[in-house]
Parts: C-alpha cells; sequence; structure tokens
C-alpha cells in the first residue's frame, strides 16, 4: 500500500496547486526573499520563546524569599497592636 505525505490533512496536488499560486502571484524571483523573510521570522521567534524558557528556568532555580524576617515584622506587629488595645481600653474604661 502505497501511502502519500501529507502535511496537516493537505495531499500533494494541493501542495503543487498553492506553489502554483504562489509562483503567479509574486513571480519565480521574488520567492526565495519570502523564503528568507519566513526563516528570519520562525528563527526570531524561536530565539524569543527560548529566551523565555531560560528566564523561566532561571527563575525557578533562585532560591525561595525568606519569609521569616516577614513574620517576625508581622508578629511585631500583633503585639504593638495588641498593647494599644490594652492601653486604649483602660483608657476608655477610666472614662465611665
Amino acid at each position: 500500500m502505497i501511502q502519500l505525505a501529507t502535511f496537516l490533512f493537505i495531499g500533494t496536488t494541493e501542495v503543487m496547486f498553492i506553489l502554483f499560486i504562489v509562483v503567479m502571484v509574486f513571480g519565480a524571483d521574488k520567492i526565495p526573499e519570502i523564503a528568507r523573510g519566513l526563516g528570519k521570522g520562525m528563527r526570531s521567534l524561536r530565539d524569543a520563546s527560548n529566551d523565555i524558557k531560560s528566564e523561566i528556568k532561571k527563575s525557578s532555580e533562585q532560591p525561595p524569599i525568606d519569609t521569616n524576617a516577614a513574620k517576625d515584622i508581622s508578629n511585631e506587629i500583633n503585639k504593638v497592636k495588641d498593647d494599644i488595645e490594652n492601653f486604649s481600653g483602660s483608657v476608655s474604661r477610666g472614662k465611665k
């Protein structure tokens, strides 16, 4: 059984027809220039995606942020709040 090469469900005759239309529209002398431009565009897209992947990889390899300092500050703030509430509670109780 002979299988025809298909690309995205497009057969050989369809590919040939598309190439014929491209040659008719752009001309044979413009096709290499168009192909070069498409190649450069694909290359820049691949480079950009590789840069994004490497940045994500770098950020995942960095040590996590130390949250102990934030917890200590939060505890101190809560202590100050409690002290203020105790002080204001005793002041408001004295006015009764």
